[in-house]
């Protein structure tokens, strides 16, 4: 898949394109962005060629608090993020699911806690030195998966993702260039790998 992202930062205005490698476009949204009353108001119209579905998100953030609505034909969605001192509460609301997130961070350490009807999992995340940062989680089920961030400099960084006997993402970001590589993994073995690259352009 190719990504295309053009920005305006004069008219707050921005554009995302993914097309498929043969040419045809899949999916194009747009993004509006306004101030009112000190507050930040986004509008966000999406389309997915492919399945021919368009949904709309309205964003409102003021501070410590951003809300989020999304709505298409087909469901409704509402997201409350707010942040008190060191820990940030999120709260994700919809007809079929409801999920809460928990975010604390102390010096090097960051915890994070995701909990629905569904599923809990916990995320542990060390900041090893200036370059390095490793994310194991476990979710209810035992399910283990490990990130590794390394930064690279200068916008630069390398991020791989883990998950035993079941995957392996690596994505590579170069200033405005962002790869990614996915790999199934049965065992030691790798079945098949997908590769996707996106370039942000500022007009």
């Amino acid at each position: 898949a190719l990504e295309f992202d053009a920005d305006n930062e004069d008219a707050d205005l921005s554009f995302h394109v993914v097309a498929s490698a043969a040419g045809g476009m899949e999916r194009v949204e747009a993004t509006k962005g306004l101030d009112m009353n000190g507050a930040r108001v986004t509008l966000n119209p999406r389309y997915n060629v492919v399945d021919e579905e368009a949904d709309v998100v309205v964003g409102w953030e003021n501070g410590d608090t951003n809300v989020k609505l999304t709505a298409s034909a087909d469901n409704q969605e509402v997201n409350v993020k707010h942040r008190i001192d060191n820990t940030n509460i999120e709260l994700t609301a919809s007809r079929d699911n409801q999920e809460v997130v928990i975010d604390h961070q102390m010096d090097n350490t960051n915890v994070k806690l995701t909990a629905s009807a569904d599923n809990q999992e916990v995320t542990v995340s060390q900041q090893l030195d200036a370059n390095n940062r490793i994310s194991p989680t476990v979710n209810r089920n035992g399910d283990v998966s490990i990130e590794w961030e390394r930064t690279l400099g200068d916008d630069s960084s390398l991020t791989a993702t883990l998950k035993p006997n079941d995957s392996l993402n690596v994505e590579w970001k170069d200033n405005d260039w962002t790869a990614n590589v996915d790999m199934g993994l049965d065992g030691t073995n790798i079945n098949g790998a997908n590769v996707s690259i996106k370039r942000d352009v500022t007009f």
